[in-house]
């Protein structure tokens, strides 16, 4: 007797093993990793987030608006929107469909938006949809009419290939049901910001290869499916485990990496496609990867690393070493005053504060942590005040110093994050007092005055369990003073130090978060100091492994 499986529109961007044990019955009583509070916070505050913009539209809209329950059970809601469809009701909110069972398919969406010809789709998301630029095809907010589409000369589409695919598999179920639009397929997308929806045709060819999304959607549904059918029939599997970017947050993990531990699996060390390569090569175990020769002809041609990093890191792996170096000669920029500058932010919501540690020569400003920090909850216009504060001082330190004859430098621990608060704090907070100019903020970022320690980590050593700061630091001796330290766990507590959901704001959580941001500059300036004077002597040359 065959099984039936129904799979969702997540399932595209889920890896493939994954996909293979939420339908293996042998697996149902499997011990799985504790939910992430972190996520369980992000679906939260996009579920509030489209309640938001559901109130919002139904009030807008003059068209018939029918909304179906959440919390009814989903045969309930398949009933109550087939029942819309057939009214022919102008907007469906919070629509189910019934399930596709020839496709395999079920789901929901947002919105849908009655056209001449049928439905159209709408999700909404909480994260920026677009960025400075032109190009987007967009209607403005409440208006949801795709016929109003127009090219916007101030927004390009951001990158979010979830989203394409996500209308796709909604798409492919108006298909099902019969109410899907004859002689187009588009689907709309509300961001973060909550101003335009962004059109996207599900049939241009804006994929990689000339492939529309609704092409790219059916590849990877059709792959999902077959090993999602495979596993409820206890057939052989189609999918196995394989470490990539998606296992640290995957609940399972924990009997994906007892299986790659136990197997000393290859992607342990070497992630994507280049283990999978390898596999196929018979370089499958680390232990094979660390016997070779990195004189002899590399087995695969590389895309993530190199062969010989590859040797080093299996090498590595097999001594238990955390860092090996990849240069004789360990070197990191200095100056006689230095700035060690971390950045808290909250989502796409803005940067709230931003932490300084001033260490080297006395130029009459006290050394030490400072902290330029907002605690209205985010957005705010109050977070342009402690940017400029932020600003102002850094640019006193800097002045100070050239004054005096010396040298200065500011550092960072991967700059991706930091610059891109403060590019886009000039843009959005341009022209407030003490608000510097992009080309102010472009010219500092991109001098010899702004050391990305992140760099400089990842050009001279090579590092086996990863090389975020929460891993490298500790190498140089550093811990922090939370146990329970991370970016993650700095969001909830965020949530509490502002009141964002409706207690009052919590002054232990502000100093925790404090706490938090001074121990980051803190790791920044010990890594930074141990890679000048320790590093080359504490770390063994990958050469020597």
């Amino acid at each position: 007797m065959s099984v039936e499986v129904l799979l969702d529109a997540g399932v595209v961007t889920r890896c493939r093993r994954r996909v293979h044990l939420d339908h293996d019955p042998t697996m149902r009583d499997a011990e799985l990793a504790p939910p992430d509070p972190a996520s369980e916070q992000r679906i939260a505050d996009a579920q509030a987030h489209r309640v938001r913009i559901a109130e919002w539209l139904h009030a807008e809209q003059k068209g018939s608006w029918a909304s179906v329950p959440p919390e009814l059970p989903a045969r309930e809601r398949a009933e109550l929107t087939r029942s819309a469809l057939e009214e022919g009701v102008a907007f469906v909110w919070g629509a189910t469909f019934p399930a596709d069972r020839d496709g395999g398919r079920r789901g929901g969406i947002n919105l849908l938006v009655r056209t001449p010809s049928g439905y159209v789709p709408v999700l909404v998301v909480r994260h920026r949809i677009t960025d400075p630029g032109d190009g987007a095809r967009t209607t403005v907010l409440p208006d949801v009419d795709p016929a109003h589409g127009e090219a916007d000369p101030k927004r390009k589409v951001r990158s979010h290939p979830r989203d394409q695919l996500r209308l796709a598999h909604t798409r492919r179920l108006l298909e099902a049901t019969g109410y899907a639009e004859d002689d187009r397929a588009l689907g709309g997308v509300i961001g973060l910001d909550a101003d335009v929806v962004v059109w996207h045709d599900l049939t241009a060819p804006t994929w990689p290869g000339g492939r529309s999304a609704l092409e790219e959607y059916d590849t990877r549904f059709a792959d999902r499916l077959a090993v999602a059918r495979a596993a409820a029939a206890r057939a052989e599997a189609l999918a196995e485990p394989s470490r990539i970017l998606e296992c640290k947050r995957c609940p399972w993990w924990p009997v994906c990496e007892a299986d790659l531990t136990r197997a000393r699996d290859v992607s342990l060390v070497v992630r994507g496609e280049d283990a999978v390569e390898l596999r196929r090569a018979g370089v499958s175990t680390v232990d094979k990867l660390a016997a070779l020769d990195p004189a002899d002809d590399p087995p695969i041609q590389w895309t993530g690393t190199t062969f010989d990093d590859a040797v080093a890191l299996a090498r590595a792996w097999l001594a238990d070493l955390t860092v090996v170096r990849r240069v004789e000669t360990v070197e990191v920029p200095r100056a006689d005053v230095e700035v060690d500058v971390d950045m808290e932010s909250f989502g796409d919501s803005g940067a709230y504060l931003w932490g300084c540690l001033l260490s080297g020569a006395d130029i009459g400003i006290e050394p030490g942590y400072r902290a330029f920090a907002t605690w209205d909850p985010l957005p705010t216009d109050d977070e342009a005040r402690s940017f400029a504060r932020f600003w102002a001082w850094l640019c006193d330190v800097r002045a100070r110093a050239v004054a005096a004859g010396l040298t200065f430098r500011a550092y960072c621990y991967n700059a991706l994050a930091e610059n891109r608060w403060l590019y886009a704090s000039v843009d959005r907070f341009a022209g407030v007092d003490g608000v510097p100019t992009r080309a102010e903020v472009r010219r500092f970022v991109e001098s010899d005055e702004w050391v990305d320690l992140f760099r400089s980590v990842s050009e001279q050593f090579l590092c086996s369990r990863g090389k975020g700061l929460k891993v490298v630091a500790p190498v140089a001796g550093f811990s922090w003073r939370d146990p329970e330290a991370s970016g993650e766990a700095s969001m909830r507590w965020y949530r509490d130090a502002v009141g964002m959901d409706g207690g009052l704001p919590d002054p232990a959580q502000r100093e925790r978060l404090l706490r938090y941001n001074e121990d980051d500059v803190r790791a920044t300036y010990a890594l930074r100091v141990w890679m000048s004077d320790e590093a080359a002597h504490a770390v063994p040359f990958m050469g020597e492994l």
